[in-house]
């Protein structure tokens, strides 16, 4: 593969402590536990089905509620991507990833760009997952995309239960980090007729 992208990253707040190691080209293994159960079983999703090895400790103030966890979780992790995939030489840049799960269907579109910019569109029918307020995927996503440097489309086309609906995103948006940071040995430098990224 050449040079390894790996990257850990580790920030601490009056309200959070977090650590994030990622290896994009890893097989799926994660080792994750912030506190939020089903952020957990989520993040889960995107290791395995990103096939990078993700492992992420954090600990908040999860008795205020889980808003600052997940956020600054999100900004961690898109400044552990964006260490990792470094200058994007070769790299393929783009994704676009459709994913069901049952009833549900949502689509990811990213493009390492540099730019950070979310479009979220997902319509939820109740406002929590368990304990879990629906309202933090959104910003869970922003913080990735703004801290990663990421151009990031979420639609949910459509669906009923909230936690398929979800699920349809982390997943997609694992498959897409995967697509968009493989390796194409024609593409010389970053791909981008600017030559930088």
């Amino acid at each position: 593969m050449g040079v390894k992208r790996i990257a850990a990253v580790n920030r601490r707040t009056a309200e959070t402590d977090i650590g994030v190691k990622v290896n994009v080209d890893g097989t799926g293994k994660s080792d994750i536990a912030t506190g939020v159960g089903f952020f957990d079983h989520m993040l889960h999703q995107v290791a395995r089905h990103g096939l990078m090895d993700l492992a992420i400790r954090a600990e908040g103030d999860v008795h205020v509620d889980d808003h600052h966890t997940v956020e600054d979780v999100g900004i961690v992790l898109g400044q552990t991507l964006a260490e990792a995939v470094g200058e994007k030489t070769g790299m393929v840049r783009y994704a676009s990833v459709y994913t069901p799960m049952d009833e549900a269907l949502s689509r990811v579109i990213l493009d390492f760009s540099g730019r950070p910019f979310l479009h979220f569109d997902v319509n939820y029918t109740a406002h929590t997952v368990g304990d879990f307020d629906v309202q933090l995927v959104e910003e869970f996503f922003r913080a990735v995309a703004v801290h990663g440097g990421i151009t990031l489309h979420m639609t949910t086309l459509y669906g009923k239960n909230d936690h398929h609906i979800i699920e349809t995103l982390f997943k997609a948006f694992g498959r897409a980090v995967d697509q968009a940071t493989r390796i194409d040995k024609r593409i010389q430098g970053p791909m981008s007729t600017k030559e930088s990224l």
